[in-house]
């Protein structure tokens, strides 16, 4: 019974996608009904597909891009996915990191990827990922199967982003550390003012409304109250610091 449940456990297992949106990324009305390989490969299109097909080459039968599997016409969905996707990210077998701006020969560093809001999450969630530079190559031609163990790429990590090792392998959402936690926060930036809040959600483990439309300023003064009624701890109120 225990070979039947791992066989088909691993037929189920999917690989997600980070990277950062850029122009014209399909939707899940642009793919409804059509082949993924069928379709045009111009801007977002082009990196779904070479999303898809490193998944094939690793293995993996299934692959989830938030680009196009989440309907962005429904507010109760968009709700929903914004209160799962820590928990997707942490299921996945594989998370794929694309750098689209990082040449093959380049660093980790120089990455817009490492100052996204929505990122942060998708980079401490998961437990295997595999960075990949703008042709598709693996980061610095690494042959690991998971680049959090790779104590090169920790350092890079660390050095660019002050999250040590130990948070970047082994994260618990919550809030333990919830001064540092914002702290990581805070030099990252969203497209939508209101979803630097929203995309710590996960990170720390709260259900909280999404409320597009209001402010910065009172979608992150809910998210502090919600910390400080749960933990008690107080001095997150100065966390830009």
């Amino acid at each position: 019974m225990e070979l039947i449940y791992a066989d088909i456990s691993r037929h189920f297992q999917f690989v997600t996608l980070s990277h950062r949106w850029g122009e014209g990324e399909p939707s899940l009305r642009d793919i409804e009904g059509h082949t993924i390989y069928g379709m045009s490969i111009k801007r977002g299109f082009g990196k779904l597909q070479a999303f898809c097909r490193v998944a094939l080459e690793l293995n993996y039968l299934w692959a989830w891009s938030d680009t196009c599997c989440i309907d962005r016409h429904s507010s109760a969905e968009v709700q929903e996915t914004i209160g799962s996707m820590f928990t997707w990210y942490r299921q996945s077998a594989l998370t794929i990191i694309y750098l689209s701006d990082v040449p093959d020969t380049g660093l980790l560093g120089s990455s817009e990827w490492l100052r996204r809001g929505w990122t942060l999450q998708e980079l401490l969630a998961p437990r295997n990922v595999l960075f990949y530079t703008e042709d598709w190559s693996s980061y610095k031609n690494l042959v690991s199967s998971n680049h959090k163990t790779d104590v090169a790429v920790l350092e890079e990590l660390e050095r660019e982003t002050g999250i040590e090792p130990r948070f970047l392998t082994n994260f618990s959402p919550g809030l333990d550390d919830a001064r540092s936690r914002l702290q990581w926060a805070s030099l990252r930036r969203t497209t939508r003012p209101e979803d630097i809040a929203y995309s710590l959600f996960g990170i720390f483990n709260l259900h909280l409304s999404v409320m597009y439309g209001e402010s910065a300023e009172n979608a992150l003064g809910r998210l502090l109250a919600e910390i400080v009624s749960h933990s008690g701890d107080i001095s997150v109120l100065d966390w830009v610091g």
